[in-house]
């Protein structure tokens, strides 16, 4: 397989901005509190190249977990579980709601989970630092350019410099290893 990456799109941030405002809706609807809507991944970084996919995480205390999450279910998406990550849930949209242009994945966080430290991490770094946000946008390119067996290879391919992304952010050594442990390749 491989795995489409393109040069920063202007339109990333407006696309997101739709997408939080449908995602408010669903939550409010539902009079589930959330502490915050945030755009994390290589689309909420300008200038850097990214796949076409918005990454959403949806921030909430963590007695208000499953009533986000079935909040967001009520609003068209599929709930697919924390896909191996603590304290993260994966929800996917449907092809044909509202906004299915924009595809996106969207992560229904607890407030303070390492996923959400390391998706923030990453953003605001790269966002402040354009050595490291052109070092990645490399490794992203070269990655698109090979043929691989799945998007665990692109994942994995990204590690040695997520791990300097994160180290420049301040994320502790204990937390860089399980950050690690998550992005790597079942065995």
């Amino acid at each position: 397989m491989r795995v489409t990456v393109l040069p920063y799109d202007p339109q990333w941030p407006r696309t997101f901005e739709s997408i939080r405002t449908h995602l408010a809706h669903a939550l409010d609807a539902s009079a589930v509190p959330h502490l915050a809507i945030e755009h994390v991944g290589s689309t909420s970084v300008p200038g850097l190249a990214a796949k076409p996919v918005l990454d959403v995480d949806v921030v909430v205390q963590r007695e208000h977990l499953g009533d986000a999450i079935a909040a967001l279910v009520s609003a068209g998406y599929t709930h697919e579980g924390d896909k191996g990550v603590p304290d993260r849930h994966f929800l996917r949209h449907s092809p044909d709601d509202d906004l299915a242009e924009a595809t996106r994945h969207v992560y229904v966080c607890v407030d303070g989970a390492l996923s959400l430290r390391n998706h923030l991490a990453v953003r605001d770094t790269l966002r402040g630092d354009a050595q490291l946000r052109d070092a990645y946008a490399a490794v992203k390119l070269d990655l698109a350019t090979q043929e691989l067996d799945g998007i665990e290879d692109y994942i994995e391919g990204k590690n040695d410099v997520l791990q300097r992304i994160l180290a420049a952010a301040g994320i502790s050594p204990d937390d860089l290893g399980q950050i690690l442990a998550v992005n790597q390749k079942p065995a």
